[in-house]
């Protein structure tokens, strides 16, 4: 969780104060943005059942499949697509992983 956290507050600083123009041009902030979404993917994938069970609001299963989609499928990936990821889900599943995990010391590595 705590890995998602890190890697969705990087994509909000890199996007912060962009448009979706300004975003699709410039390339840095897109392949850093792309990065940490294939490693909130992969953190994803590793919660396994825990992540829907906590936090059933969030598509636990799409989020693991826009990892495949990032590291295989990379020229379908579409600006679009990645901007509304960071600009609408991004920021209400940051959230609550955050106020989540504030019940846990920093160090503690499992529930």
């Amino acid at each position: 969780m705590r890995d998602i956290v890190e890697n969705g507050e990087a994509v909000l600083d890199y996007i912060r104060g962009m448009d979706l123009k300004a975003y699709r041009e410039n390339r840095l902030v897109r392949d850093a943005t792309e990065r940490c979404f294939a490693r909130i993917s992969e953190a994803a994938v590793k919660l396994g059942p825990l992540a829907e069970e906590l936090f059933p609001a969030h598509d636990w299963l799409a989020m693991r499949h826009f990892g495949n989609v990032l590291r295989h499928d990379y020229r379908g990936v579409i600006d679009t697509v990645i901007w509304n990821a960071a600009t609408d889900p991004l920021p209400l599943l940051l959230a609550e992983l955050t106020s989540f995990l504030a019940h846990y010391p920093e160090e503690q590595e499992t529930l």
